[in-house]
């Protein structure tokens, strides 16, 4: 029988009576549109056996998988022209226990509808990220983190979690059992195989009380300290390089009653299509970008310097932002010492600052910022990966970003899509923002637009690459979960079996929204 036969008869009647949820018409996009493909079969599996048969029908077909959520991840990672599986129909909570506050959950859930239900049991995720669109196994494949030098990784209450592999099975993991096959899957990038359900350890329900104050980055960098980022249990910055100025928003717990910030139009559809349009404009005139950075946080946040606002809120939504446009993202970890190094010497190149300026830092970059403008902010962030006892250093993702041993800081180089056009300065400014962050020892995010190649990750990695490279190939030997965008950043070696007698396709959609082949990959 041939394998699109085998395909349709599983399809329209299934030999096990294990019905297929799948489609043959889908166009799978980021959720930025920053790519899109065109997957054979589209699987919105409803059971783990379903999940199951996918993968033994897959190996039987010879096709590629890919698992997606959100498609919050704004590179390709995502996308194939095999078989793409969706897990939101594995989404509900399936046990409670109320006294150690753990949960299990199917994978599928997303962080939002996640966090509702446990408000419903007066319990919280004890971190978040920046959104909550997120499914629980998309958190846990891409190292998702929050901002706060008294958590790690979202994944950290992750006490273990399910995972069919590629020869269908089902394998259980936690940092006690199959631990090495735990450490890898913490931040699997959809290469070990598919996670279908998770343990997670929650918290008593809990409200934030923060604040958030403007003021000069030069402030900020006087300030820079490991106590500054451990005042309160949450803190983030919000850097304005063309104004050189910086919001700082921090928060901790607290008992008092909800208190919201007054209703301003300007936080709604006015301010979100003013800046959209002013961004469309900076995208054919750059030179007004650092007016628009002026004008728009100026108006949000206040002109005046030390403008503080504050509010009460539940955590899960006052640690969320709006991520507002389709947007490319570059994110990197560097240790927390090097922050006021990183910003300064960038702060110098972009604005092309004098020697005799207070702030100027020679900068190293050997790009030229001629004609380079930016949209604001970048986001500054902190997280503590540093394992508190030896069984939380068994716990540890072989593939964490974040430094071993102090304080991390990730830096967040966003650039808007403003109506899906893509900034003429992206390449350049993707380059130095790179040639930066290398030179103070970063490492990339690993869900984002980074431009650094295998070679790079292999040097940053070293053995705990080795190490999550065995475990992958041990669980699928013929890289049923290997893609183009895994073979340019971390697999590594001669083609696998299942490669040499497959291609992959993958689509970029252009300025224009029309969807283009960027390349096709060959085992």
């Amino acid at each position: 029988m041939s394998q699109l036969s085998v395909i349709q008869q599983e399809l329209d009647n299934p030999t096990d009576g294990i019905h297929l949820h799948a489609t043959r018409k889908h166009i799978h996009a980021t959720w930025a549109l920053t790519f899109s493909s065109a997957p054979e079969l589209y699987f919105q599996p409803e059971s783990v056996e379903e999940v199951q048969k996918i993968i033994r029908l897959a190996h039987q077909c010879r096709r590629r998988v890919v698992v997606v959520g959100s498609g919050h991840s704004p590179s390709h990672l995502t996308c194939t022209s095999h078989w793409l599986v969706n897990l939101d129909k594995l989404n509900a909570i399936l046990e409670t226990d109320g006294e150690s506050k753990v949960v299990r959950v199917q994978a599928g859930i997303r962080l939002r509808d996640l966090c509702a239900e446990l408000d419903k049991r007066d319990l919280d995720m004890a971190n978040l990220g920046s959104i909550n669109e997120q499914s629980m196994a998309g958190v846990i494949s891409t190292g998702t983190h929050g901002s706060s030098l008294r958590h790690g990784l979202v994944s950290e209450n992750v006490l273990g979690f399910k995972i069919v592999i590629a020869d269908g099975s089902i394998q259980e993991c936690s940092a006690t059992s199959n631990n090495e096959l735990f450490r890898a899957g913490l931040i699997s990038l959809g290469a070990l195989g598919i996670i279908v359900e998770v343990t997670y350890q929650a918290v008593p329900n809990f409200r934030l009380h923060w604040q958030q104050t403007i003021d000069s980055d030069r402030k900020l960098f006087s300030q820079w300290s490991t106590d500054f980022w451990a005042q309160r249990e949450f803190i983030r910055v919000w850097w304005l390089p063309h104004t050189r100025r910086a919001v700082t928003w921090s928060a901790d717990r607290t008992e008092e009653p909800n208190s919201e910030l007054p209703y301003s139009y300007f936080d709604g559809a006015l301010g979100y299509y003013l800046y959209h349009n002013l961004l469309y404009v900076g995208h054919w005139i750059p030179r007004i970008l650092p007016w628009v950075e002026w004008f728009m946080f100026g108006i949000q946040y206040s002109f005046k310097n030390g403008t503080t606002t504050s509010a009460v809120q539940p955590s899960r939504k006052a640690l969320l932002l709006n991520c507002l446009y389709s947007q490319y993202v570059n994110e990197w970890a560097l240790p927390l010492s090097k922050g006021p190094e990183a910003l300064r010497r960038l702060s110098t190149w972009l604005n092309n600052l004098s020697p005799d300026d207070p702030d100027y830092m020679e900068h190293g970059i050997p790009f030229s910022s001629k004609g380079i403008y930016i949209h604001a902010p970048l986001e500054v962030r902190v997280t503590n990966s540093v394992p508190a006892t030896p069984e939380a250093a068994n716990s540890r993702p072989f593939l964490d970003a974040s430094v071993a041993d102090g304080p991390t800081l990730y830096l967040n180089a966003t650039l808007y899509r403003p109506y899906h056009t893509d900034p003429a300065c992206r390449q350049r400014y993707y380059e130095a923002f790179e040639y930066l962050m290398n030179d103070l020892g970063g490492r990339p995010h690993w869900a984002k637009n980074f431009l650094s190649d295998k070679a790079a990750i292999e040097n940053m990695y070293g053995e705990d690459l080795e190490r999550w490279r065995r475990v992958r190939e041990e669980v699928d030997p013929e890289g049923m979960f290997v893609g183009p965008w895994h073979r340019e950043k971390v697999v590594d070696g001669p083609p696998l079996p299942l490669e040499e007698t497959l291609e992959e396709g993958v689509i970029r959609r252009d300025s224009t929204g029309a969807r283009r082949v960027i390349g096709w990959v060959r085992g």
